[in-house]
């Protein structure tokens, strides 16, 4: 029986992901608020910046946890095969 390899992200990947969303959104964030712009448009921005940054959580989300749904499918349809393989004798003659 082969386990599958579990993929774990390094702590430096964990951290230019942190670091570059974190630029990226402050960038943003100065660029909006140093417009030469109404206060209505620069709110208006600020708003979007916010949905979608909370949209982009969200797909995240919703995308790891699909992936851990199949994951955890594919060790449930895993254990059933291995059970049934484990409980087969193939020389077993049923008596009527």
């Amino acid at each position: 029986m082969t386990t599958p390899v579990r993929r774990r992200n390094t702590t430096a990947f964990y951290a230019q992901a942190v670091a570059s969303f974190a630029l990226a959104l402050t960038a943003m964030a100065v660029g909006i608020a140093y417009l030469s712009a109404s206060p209505w448009i620069r709110a208006f921005l600020a708003l979007g910046l916010l949905y979608v940054v909370t949209s982009a959580f969200t797909l995240a989300k919703v995308i790891r946890d699909r992936q851990e749904e199949e994951q955890v499918t594919t060790r449930v349809d895993q254990a059933r095969l291995d059970k049934l393989l484990a409980e087969h004798d193939p020389f077993r003659v049923d008596a009527p």
